[in-house]
């Protein structure tokens, strides 16, 4: 009996890892563009200002978006979301290459980013549906590494087939791959559970119970403040983690690296992010509360970010210090997508509660290197860089432990 419930999990958690796998594929579309930005400008004429859309093309959907994908997402069915988004980015992917046209580039990044979001959104929540709970926590560590993992493939294997192929065959590639994934997801996984309306009441009679609408379900999520502060915990860790590992490239080279190597102290920093996520799913899986995590996330960013600029050291000293921001940065993603499980108003609000923390993310990423590079102007250099984080931080720190008390209420009241 025992080694069937074990074999049961084991499936499970399978189909799982096959949904984070699907999230690492979706981030891959976001990460190729950048090593691929200086061939696109150079084949296509693109401009400074259009290179800059397509760069900031997801985070603007995901800021303007995050909550609408998440309530769709909860209405036709969280696998059935995923597919879509999956298929989505895969017909981007193989169209854009074959229209040599700026406009078409740039019409179907649109589509990847919808696409992008309708994968990611409700990831978490199909995830907890897939897990047995005694393994959640575990895996929604492993999905938080989802955007440093799909950074460093991005980064390096595209950085490869760039070399070797150029833009169109790392598009038609990633297509191919997508469409893969996609179908192993749709073989794989268990169809979405039929609609609450579709179901009979438990009472012979009764009339029908009907599925909230998308303004009712809206309510519900955004009357709780739970969901504000989830939003803004993420939003004052993205933007500090983009700020800095955005601009380290450019660092690099202004201390007279190569254009190489600084990529590859970047993808450095980078790995050291999910590194961090997947001790986050150790750690809670042993019991660790969630908002320990957080507290001493944010504390170490800021203290990290403050040492790495305020004083002039050694470039090894520096990359190590933003490495190890990285790393316990990683911490926050995890422990806010398992928290969440437990802070969303209700199961029913799970994928808009993501698309609302989607949209802190999104703008985070947006309004933080602007900040940085706002407050590095004035000061002539990036000595006073760590201003920006050491904000964020203190702010992180004050939601997370508002959040970690609201947590532990939650857990104890089960």
């Amino acid at each position: 009996m025992t080694s069937t419930v074990a074999s049961a999990s084991g499936a499970s958690n399978r189909l799982a890892y096959l949904v984070v796998i699907a999230g690492v594929v979706a981030g891959l579309h976001v990460w190729k563009l950048p090593p691929s930005l200086p061939v696109l400008q150079a084949q296509l004429g693109l401009t400074l200002v259009e290179s800059g859309f397509l760069l900031s093309m997801v985070q603007t959907a995901g800021m303007f978006l995050g909550l609408i994908v998440g309530l769709f997402a909860e209405k036709i069915g969280l696998r059935r979301c995923v597919l879509i988004g999956l298929t989505l980015l895969s017909i981007g992917s193989f169209l854009a290459p074959t229209i040599d046209m700026r406009i078409a580039v740039l019409g179907f990044r649109v589509m990847e980013g919808v696409g992008f979001l309708m994968v990611t959104m409700p990831a978490p929540a199909l995830i907890r549906r897939l897990v047995d709970t005694a393994f959640l926590s575990r895996i929604l560590g492993v999905w938080g590494g989802y955007v440093p993992i799909a950074t460093v493939i991005a980064l390096l294997g595209g950085s490869l087939i760039l070399s070797l192929s150029g833009w169109r065959a790392l598009w038609w590639i990633l297509s191919i791959l997508t469409a893969v994934v996609a179908y192993i997801v749709w073989r794989k996984t268990p169809p979405d559970p039929a609609p609450e309306a579709q179901k009979q009441s438990s009472k012979p009679g009764t009339p029908l119970e009907k599925k909230p609408s998308f303004l009712a379900l809206a309510m519900e999520t955004l009357s709780s403040l739970n969901v504000w502060f989830l939003g803004l915990c993420f939003a004052v860790y993205s933007g500090q983690w983009m700020a800095i590992v955005a601009f380290m490239p450019t660092i690099y080279v202004e201390a007279g690296f190569s254009g190489f190597m600084a990529g590859a102290m970047t993808t450095v920093i980078a790995a050291g992010n999910a590194v961090g996520s997947f001790s986050a799913g150790r750690l809670l899986h042993r019991g660790w509360k969630p908002h320990w995590l957080n507290n001493f996330a944010f504390v170490a960013m800021g203290v990290c970010a403050f040492l790495a600029f305020a004083f002039p050291i050694p470039t090894a000293l520096q990359l190590a210090l933003i490495v190890l921001f990285s790393a316990t940065g990683g911490l926050i993603p995890a422990t806010l997508y398992y928290m969440v499980m437990e802070l969303a108003p209700s199961r029913r609000t799970l994928a808009p509660t993501m698309g609302w923390m989607q949209q802190g993310m999104a703008m985070g990423q947006f309004s933080g290197p602007p900040l940085v590079a706002w407050v590095a102007t004035l000061a002539g250099g990036w000595s006073m860089a760590w201003t920006i984080p050491a904000v964020c931080s203190l702010i992180g720190l004050a939601i997370s432990t508002r959040l970690g008390r609201q947590f532990l209420v939650r857990v104890q009241g089960r």
